[in-house]
């Protein structure tokens, strides 16, 4: 029987974008071995809960996939930007699913995304309404996935309302992770983003309603901190409604025991049917979200590779497959293969070692400049921590800023794909280099002439002279040559401005 072909750095069907280097020797051995939680800053314990979890951690995202299973569509409260009825199959939006299924569905879809993607290390209920309003639904589908699939994670996110009354079943359940939307701890505040709640079997309005979420919240929360259960905690960015008032939000959380907290842009069109797309409520600029964010760096861990995933999500953040897994084109009886699963865990256990060395040297060698220069790169990649995806099928760009503190993410800028049927399109390469607005270097697999060259018009270096390279790697020769006088690869990028 021949060996099951799996891959790093992508969840393509393609072979392998680049095999794997031989382990890197870190402080006098090998990096296979090295503890992977030094990156995160974190306790080796916690680390060991959430290292194969692609939300709440940075480095796993790189190598592990999530499944959203849209069991869940009836919800206890309104909010002013979500919609649940719009369906775009090119929107990647909170809230969205194409097709809500039974429980029976979703594992069946569960074993056939299982056996086909081995990177699958999660399943979430995350909608299209709430997992904990829709309650009989979440537990029948996480007690056929467990069954069968014994050693995956389960993970719900939910407004909180429902929350507090099941708490102990969730802990029950074996469920570590658990996601929270709180956007506001003021009523006041609240009422601007919430019309009504469901609660007790009355419905609620105003500031009442806002009073009731809160209180619900903060008391799921110190519930699931009291039964060691990891939270993150969503809040949109809604300018001029919650903004500043995000900061107050991150101390409540903070002192109840929130894991982490994750800030997103509100995202609202006209098109979407939300209050705030039909109102014309602006979204947050880029550099708004990192302002705040960063205001808040140092309380709660941050989150800042969130995609702000669909309902019915598959596959690695930025990389979604789920129209590959139409339910009606999965077999009524699916033979779950744990092969592929179990020789790409033993494949990552050796990659992220690897990757770990490259990146603490990488650092390292960013920080012994002593420059005071600063450079904010984008980056296209498919996983794996290498610049492995071409410019023009890029839907994203990771965006890391250098500085004397080390390289970083920082966060990403969400594009229309460049290249479709092997042609550009103008249009949307506008739409990027608008997207692109504030970043130096540019960095892809392959890029063409045409785009590299529009690029450099509007200040962005764009080089492909770094493929398939470890993203860290790669900046941090950036870095030296840019402002340690140290040659980077010859050819790699234009002048700078």
């Amino acid at each position: 029987m021949s060996e099951p072909e799996i891959k790093v750095g992508t969840t393509t069907s393609a072979p392998f974008d680049r095999a794997p280097m031989a382990p890197a020797m870190h402080g006098g051995r090998a990096s296979s071995s090295y503890d992977l939680s030094v990156t995160d800053d974190i306790d080796a314990r916690i680390w060991e809960r959430i290292k194969d979890h692609p939300c709440f951690s940075e480095q796993a995202h790189h190598y592990f996939a999530r499944m959203h299973v849209a069991v869940a569509p009836a919800c206890n409260i309104q909010c002013n930007y979500c919609n649940r009825k719009y369906d775009c199959t090119n929107e990647s939006r909170p809230g969205v699913a194409s097709v809500k299924l039974t429980p029976d569905q979703a594992l069946r879809k569960v074993l056939a995304v299982a056996s086909k993607v081995p990177e699958l290390s999660v399943i979430g209920v995350a909608g299209p309404g709430d997992a904990c309003y829709d309650w009989r639904k979440t537990v029948a589908t996480f007690e056929g996935v467990a069954r069968e699939i014994p050693d995956i994670k389960l993970c719900i996110s939910t407004n909180g309302l429902a929350l507090p009354d099941h708490v102990d079943e969730l802990a029950d359940m074996n469920i570590d992770h658990v996601t929270i939307t709180i956007n506001m701890v003021d009523p006041v505040v609240g009422a601007k983003i919430y019309p009504w709640i469901l609660h007790g079997h009355r419905r609620y309005t105003g500031i009442e309603a806002a009073r009731i979420l809160h209180e619900r919240q903060m008391l799921g929360l110190e519930l699931l901190t009291k039964r060691g259960i990891l939270t993150k905690i969503n809040s949109v960015m809604i300018p001029g409604v919650n903004d500043t008032h995000l900061v107050e939000v991150n101390r409540w959380i903070r002192d109840r025991g929130a894991f982490m907290h994750n800030v997103v842009p509100l995202i609202s069109k006209p098109s979407h049917g939300t209050y705030y797309g039909l109102t014309g409520q602006r979204c947050p600029e880029p550099f708004e979200l990192k302002a705040l964010q960063d205001c808040l760096d140092g309380n709660v861990k941050l989150m800042r590779h969130c995609q702000q995933c669909r309902a019915d999500a598959i596959g690695l953040l930025g990389d979604d497959r789920e129209r590959e897994f139409a339910l009606d084109q999965i077999s009524t009886k699916v033979e779950f293969d744990t092969s592929k699963r179990e020789a790409y865990r033993k494949l990552v256990q050796h990659e992220r070692g690897d990757q770990l060395a490259a990146k603490l040297d990488a650092n390292k060698a960013v920080k012994s400049l002593s420059s005071s220069g600063t450079l904010a790169v984008a980056v296209a990649t498919k996983g794996g921590g290498r610049i492995n995806e071409h410019f023009g099928q890029a839907r994203e760009f990771q965006v890391y800023a250098v500085s004397r503190k080390g390289i970083n993410l920082v966060g990403h800028r969400k594009v229309e794909q460049y290249c479709l049927g092997g042609l550009g399109e103008k249009a949307t390469l506008d739409h990027t280099i608008v997207a692109l607005d504030g970043i130096d270097i540019l960095l892809s697999s392959k890029i063409g002439d045409c785009p590299k060259k529009r690029l450099a018009e509007t200040g962005v270096r764009a080089s492909d002279a770094f493929s398939y390279d470890y993203i860290e790697t790669a900046i941090g020769a950036l870095y030296a040559a840019e402002f340690g006088g140290k040659p980077a690869m010859p050819t790699a990028l234009g002048p700078s401005n």
